[in-house]
């Protein structure tokens, strides 16, 4: 029920001030529309107060509006009455009577007064800020915009959490915008004060000496006291609108209200409010001076001082203990022990000197990690272990080291205060030469102010948090494999079972095992075969463990399942290139190809592998330098032994089958012949 009344009461208010425009209201009405007025523009300005930050009273500008609105209707209302009857109610009798001792010079002075504070001191600067306020609001929301993108790209916030930055954004620039507009309401309204009093009294003197037959010292007299107390009923809560406008618009996003805010901020400073102190102790010793009021301010801020030295002296101490408690030792449990000895899945190890990007900043190695971690599982299919980072005074200096279960899997170095440049044109910058570790380009570290120096000559400069996070992620795609564990596969799989339950019924517990689902999952990713598309993995696997349940069958049957994706991953303008094997060479291991314990493998005469071997490895160096990548096709039954013979020798080279090439319409261009000679066909 009360929110239904909320509901209805503004619009209720709005029609009820458009009749107060056109409707004669009796004057005890009046009376409390005036009270109402003034009460609603202090619990305004009580509540600008106590705002932490703008937006948290958002409806400010359209509330301001509607306080305008319902201050030019009681204008016209109290005119009505002034006019007419020549009484408003007693709340404007009392003001031209009470609060200016019954003078016209006095009302009019601070009526004056009251107008100059509103519309030149408070309203002219209300309207400015908030004029720049949405103009500086409105040019940084794209850069807002882009560094949200950003954090949610890089993993460091959430989709929903993206979604609340963004309209948080949006309601930053809607308001701002709104308020530039609202400021002006003020503006007008202090005018239209200006000018309805002066009608008022023009008015008023015209009718009564006119229509009632006063004289005029006392038509004067008495409509202007009348119109001063309706300008002051109605002046000082637009007085305390303009204040609330002023006070809203250079309100800042801070953790408290502004009270504790101010209070916090003014006693920061012991030194300050002791010289203050003195000061007023000296102001009221000048002759003449009232020296009891500069005495008591002064002591009072003396002794505000002292509160404050107490009060650092006590956050000292904390600070001091806390200090204490951290340096001393803490008794090593077993757990400590337990987790010392645990050997990690992935680990970053950093020489003491490079311990400073693990900082905590926009662009740190964590956040960096946390976001390459959301990219590996976008792409790949599975969560990537977290990443520990540690130091460790093992290492050379600048030098970085990746480790898989304890296993170094690569290494690098990434000095402080430096830039990898990559390019043709290095001579000529300073810094020490290096091999970027992996692509195996020639590079230079060199100091970041020259930076810019070297962009314009062309090269390509990495920061090096990107080397690092680079690194790791070519480590991370080359060992995948060994990064999938048994617990990963579960999890997996329970994550398949809520959406496509059939399709892990019908593989385990039978006729596969977690542990045989690992192998082939570990497979594909051993060829960088990404594994999200789950359902259709285990679909595959259930057909094909009806009839075998041997590891290779499994994968090959799991990559036919994904014969589109695998083929639209290699596509360069819509064109699959090719290598394709002599029909006489591939015949021959059809013919030689035998099981193993490890899979099938060709058993050739050595001479004849390794000329294969050098076909191969001469066949992508050509298209390399021709700035081309192509993929290896063959026979289904021999690519597993295919790609396990290629892969020793040419790294990162995709072997697919000639069913999984052509498994969705697509061109394909033969860009070379693998022969048993060194003869090429490219």
């Amino acid at each position: 029920m009360n929110r239904n009344w909320a509901k209805v009461a503004v619009p209720v208010g709005v029609v009820g001030i458009v009749l107060l425009l056109v409707v004669p209201v009796p004057a005890f009405l009046l009376d409390v529309l005036i009270i109402l007025n003034i009460l609603l523009a202090l619990v305004v300005l009580l509540t600008t107060m106590f705002v932490r930050k703008p937006l948290d009273f958002s409806v400010f500008p359209s509330l301001l509006l509607v306080a305008t609105l319902f201050r030019l209707g009681l204008n016209v209302a109290s005119t009505r009455l002034v006019l007419g009857d020549g009484y408003a109610g007693q709340v404007i009798a009392s003001f031209g009577e009470v609060a200016v001792g019954g003078s016209i010079i006095i009302g009019a002075v601070i009526f004056l007064i009251l107008v100059v504070i509103q519309f030149v001191v408070v309203t002219k600067g209300a309207e400015r800020v908030a004029e720049v306020g949405a103009r500086f609001t409105l040019d940084a929301m794209p850069g807002k915009q882009m560094a949200i993108d950003a954090d949610l790209n890089s993993g460091l916030i959430t989709d929903d959490q993206a979604r609340e930055r963004r309209a948080e954004v949006s309601a930053e620039a809607d308001f701002y915008g709104a308020m530039d507009g609202a400021s002006k309401f003020v503006k007008g309204d202090a005018i239209a004060g200006i000018i309805i009093i002066i009608i008022n009294i023009i008015g008023g003197i015209t009718i009564g000496t006119v229509q009632r037959g006063m004289a005029i010292g006392d038509a004067v007299n008495h409509y202007t006291l009348l119109t001063i107390g309706d300008g002051l009923v109605t002046q000082i809560p637009a007085l305390l609108m303009a204040v609330s406008t002023g006070m809203i618009v250079t309100r800042s996003n801070a953790a408290a209200d502004l009270g504790s805010t101010v209070s916090k901020q003014l006693s920061q400073s012991r030194v300050a409010l002791l010289i203050a102190g003195f000061a007023a102790a000296a102001l009221g010793l000048i002759p003449g001076m009232p020296i009891i009021p500069f005495f008591v301010i002064g002591a009072l801020l003396v002794f505000a001082s002292s509160r404050v030295k107490a009060s650092e002296a006590r956050q000292q101490a904390q600070r001091l203990a806390d200090d204490r408690a951290d340096r001393e030792p803490k008794p090593e449990t077993t757990e400590d022990i337990i987790e010392q000895m645990r050997v990690h899945p992935l680990e970053i190890t950093l020489a003491p000197d490079l311990v400073d990007i693990v900082s905590g900043a926009s662009d740190d190695l964590l956040a960096r990690v946390k976001s390459l971690r959301r990219k590996v599982a976008m792409e790949m299919g599975f969560v990537v272990p977290p990443v520990r980072t540690r130091d460790s005074i093992d290492l050379p200096s600048s030098t970085y080291s990746i480790r898989i279960s304890g296993v170094e899997a690569g290494r690098g170095i990434a000095p402080a205060g430096k830039v990898l440049a990559l390019g043709e044109y290095l001579e000529a910058l300073p810094g020490e030469a290096t091999v970027e570790p992996v692509f195996g380009l020639a590079g230079k570290w060199i100091p970041s102010e020259m930076r810019r120096s070297a962009e314009m000559a062309g090269a390509t400069v990495i920061d090096r948090v990107s080397v690092i996070v680079t690194h790791l992620s070519s480590v991370i795609a080359d060992n995948a494999a060994r990064l999938l564990t048994r617990e990963d596969v579960r999890v997996l799989t329970d994550g398949v079972k809520a959406v496509s339950p059939s399709a892990v019924d019908e593989l385990t517990p039978n006729p596969l095992s977690l542990a045989e689902i690992q192998r082939v999952l570990q497979g594909l990713l051993a060829e960088q075969v990404a594994i999200n598309d789950l359902p259709r993995i285990f679909e595959a696997l259930s057909l094909r463990a009806r009839i075998s349940t041997d590891a290779e069958g499994l994968i090959e049957a799991a990559r036919q399942a994904l014969g589109p994706a695998l083929t639209a991953a290699h596509l360069d303008g819509g064109v699959l290139r090719v290598i394709t094997i002599d029909p006489a060479l591939e015949q021959a291991m059809l013919e030689s190809m035998r099981p193993s314990e490890h899979g099938t493998q060709i058993l050739l005469d050595v001479s004849l592998v390794e000329a294969l071997l050098v076909s191969v490895k001469d066949t992508v160096a050509a298209l390399e330098d021709a700035g081309q990548s192509a993929v290896v096709v063959c026979a289904p039954a021999i690519r597993p032994a295919v790609r396990r013979l290629i892969a020793a020798r040419v790294h990162g080279i995709p072997v697919l089958s000639y069913t999984e090439a052509t498994a969705a319409e697509l061109n394909i261009e033969t860009v070379g012949v693998i022969r048993a000679n060194e003869q090429i066909s490219a």
